[in-house]
């Protein structure tokens, strides 16, 4: 399970190194096998390990060809999801495609989300952090059902 927020930063060849935290448990659990692609919803990338994505292509193999919304997710997750091996210094090669996405340049932020990590531009994170504040203040938060017994 990943969990927590890492600054790290992108070298000149758009590499970021996995922290220590997580790498033993990569290339134990998942032969530091990846997979990364675009969060169809924000402007960050999702970071899966191997195992993890194939649940997910399972899920949008069920998904429609000919209905538009379903189709147009399918090709944003699959179009830009490529896959990757962490390197002996547990750095990962993010695609060019997929850094210009995400407005990655130099100073990342990689949250631990349990199955799956969300690699952000350390600016765009900040936003998003005062957006889920915002959410978590809101009318809308307040009324969800799903939460409603959600306690810490």
């Amino acid at each position: 399970m990943f969990r927590g927020a890492s600054a790290i930063n992108l070298d000149t060849k758009g590499r970021i190194a996995i922290p220590k935290r997580y790498r033993e448990s990569l290339r134990a659990e998942y032969n530091g096998q990846l997979v990364i692609t675009v969060d169809f919803q924000s402007s960050c990338l999702l970071l899966y390990p191997l195992d993890e994505w194939n649940k997910i292509e399972a899920k949008l193999l069920l998904l429609s060809d000919t209905q538009a919304s379903e189709r147009a997710m399918k090709r944003l997750l699959l179009g830009y999801a490529h896959e990757c091996d962490l390197d002996g210094n547990a750095r990962l090669l993010l695609p060019l495609p997929l850094r210009q996405y995400a407005n990655l340049d130099k100073h990342a932020m990689l949250v631990g989300q349990l199955n799956k990590f969300e690699l952000w531009d350390e600016a765009a994170w900040l936003q998003q952090i005062e957006q889920s504040r915002e959410t978590i203040r809101s009318e809308e938060f307040a009324n969800n059902e799903r939460l409603a017994n959600f306690s810490l």
